[in-house]
This record gives C-alpha cells, sequence and structure tokens, in this order.
C-alpha cells in the first residue's frame, strides 16, 4: 500500500479567484507531481497563507478579489519572505509582466494553463527555495 503512495516534489499554494481555475489549476499542479497545501483567492489570505505554511512556491492571479491585487500580495509576501511565485494571468500586457518581474524570483505565465506551460516554472521555483532554505538555514545558525 505504501508503495503506490508518491513522493511530493514540493508544495504549493495556489492564489486564484476563480473557482473552476483554481481546480483545474490544482489538478494539472498535483498531476506534476506537487502537493497543493493551500489555496487563497484573495491577495491578503495569500499573504497570511505565504507565512503560515511555508510553501516551496506560490502559483498566483495577478486580479484577485479584496484589496491586493496580486503583485501587491508579492511585495507583501517578499517583506518576509523569498519564496518563489509563479504569475498568472489572462493578459500578455508587458507592464504587467515588467511589474511582475520586477518582484524578484517569480515566472509570469498566460492563462489559460496546460502542464507543459507550468512544469519548467515550477521545477525552477522548487529548487530554488531548496537552495534559499539551506542557505537561510545555515546563516541562522
Amino acid at each position: 500500500m505504501l508503495k503506490d503512495m508518491k513522493k511530493s516534489k514540493g508544495s504549493v499554494v495556489i492564489v486564484e479567484d476563480d473557482m473552476l481555475l483554481s481546480l483545474v489549476e490544482t489538478r494539472i499542479i498535483e498531476k506534476l507531481g506537487y502537493s497543493v497545501v493551500g489555496k487563497a483567492q484573495s491577495g491578503e489570505d495569500a499573504v497570511e497563507m505565504a507565512q503560515q505554511m511555508r510553501p516551496d512556491a506560490i502559483v498566483m492571479d495577478i486580479s484577485l478579489k479584496g484589496e491586493l491585487s496580486g503583485i501587491d500580495a508579492s511585495i507583501e509576501i517578499r517583506k518576509f519572505s523569498k519564496v518563489p511565485i509563479i504569475f498568472l494571468s489572462g493578459s500578455a500586457e508587458s507592464d504587467l509582466m515588467k511589474r511582475a518581474k520586477k518582484i524578484g524570483n517569480a515566472d509570469y505565465l498566460v492563462k489559460p494553463i496546460k502542464a507543459d506551460d507550468i512544469i519548467n516554472p515550477l521545477k525552477k521555483a522548487v529548487k530554488k527555495k531548496s537552495q534559499k532554505s539551506v542557505k537561510i538555514f545555515s546563516e541562522a545558525s
């Protein structure tokens, strides 16, 4: 029975205010071998979840319900974490991409996404997070 259980490649928080897209994104991410450890629908919830769950990566929609956009939430998250963020947007608008890239340690994908779109950004994000965790842990010792 335990043989069938696969080890997760990493933990992911999904921030998406569209429930249908959230389900699709969850299915894609889990199919790629990652664990979805939390889902948020607003920027405020995303900040709280990032702080509590310390995921390996965050998949963040840019347009969210609430006061904070995905970019605003990421700026808040950067105050306490360098967790890699993969931004999702329905728009390929260059201003949004530029703002997202300024956050640092981030990728930008245009929705709708397929497994092929997100596989490399997820691999890269989880690898970066594990390298940073080791560095931060050594500095704290």
